[in-house]
């Protein structure tokens, strides 16, 4: 079996952890921490390998209200963190990496810009690059999930591939915090296709949906981003990820 790792989710808003359903950011959720900082460092003391961070108001807005609060995380937790949203630049990205993060997620930049989003893979190097593919109905979408490109997701896949990409994050955005399951062929299918590295986000719900994406780390799936479902207590135990990575099931 080849590694796996799960990864916890912080989706923030305003200045505070959110939940997402969609891909639309819901405020005042009573079963979230507000405070993302505290949610970072709850993970951590999980156990956590890497935090997933998502800056809702740097994509939507293209603010950077929320730099301190990610740069506070960054320096709160010493694993890895990932951060998307609202990279529009070389610069975003530069200013980005400054806040400590350990790699960096693109998306519609990639689409929009891809000499630019070639020259960042090259200055940072494709290990601390994620390109992410958002989907919905087979169809990439970008801006926060709300434009619909007309492009199929893996005629994107291998064009990032050639721009230099060799990490992706697959999204389905209809099963992003449905808890109703992951779709694990998109994910195969892009790993397939570009031979990268794939992350799977959207849909996970319980262990079994975990268990399941696990199994096809073979497929080129070395990873999962996890959310609502973590936040929401659907598995018996929180430690579950532990178990995951153990290498203990086959």
């Amino acid at each position: 079996m080849t590694g796996f790792l799960v990864i916890p989710s912080i989706d923030i808003k305003d200045g505070k952890t959110v939940r997402v359903v969609q891909g639309i950011p819901e405020l005042n959720c009573p079963e979230y921490n507000n405070d993302p900082v505290e949610t970072a460092l709850l993970w951590r003391a999980e156990n956590a390998k890497c935090i997933h961070v998502v800056d809702f108001d740097a994509a939507l807005n293209h603010s950077h209200k929320n730099f301190e609060i990610i740069n506070e995380i960054c320096e709160s937790v010493i694993i890895p963190v990932q951060l998307g949203g609202g990279i529009r630049s070389f610069d975003d990205a530069k200013e980005a990496m400054e806040l400590g993060v350990f790699r960096l997620i693109v998306g519609s930049l990639a689409f929009e810009k891809p000499e630019e989003f070639k020259k960042i893979v090259e200055t940072f190097s494709p290990g601390k690059i994620v390109a992410a593919i958002d989907i919905i109905n087979e169809e990439v979408v970008t801006h926060g999930r709300l434009h619909k490109t007309g492009m199929h997701y893996l005629d994107y896949a291998k064009k990032l591939k050639n721009l230099g990409a060799g990490r992706f994050l697959v999204t389905d955005v209809k099963r992003n915090g449905m808890l109703s399951g992951p779709n694990l062929e998109l994910s195969k299918k892009v790993a397939d296709i570009t031979g990268g590295k794939v992350t799977l986000s959207g849909g996970v719900g319980n262990v079994t949906d975990l268990w399941n994406i696990r199994n096809s780390a073979k497929d080129g799936i070395d990873s999962v981003v996890i959310g609502r479902a973590f936040y929401e207590n659907r598995f018996s135990c929180m430690k579950i990820w532990r178990v995951a990575e153990s290498g203990l099931f086959n």
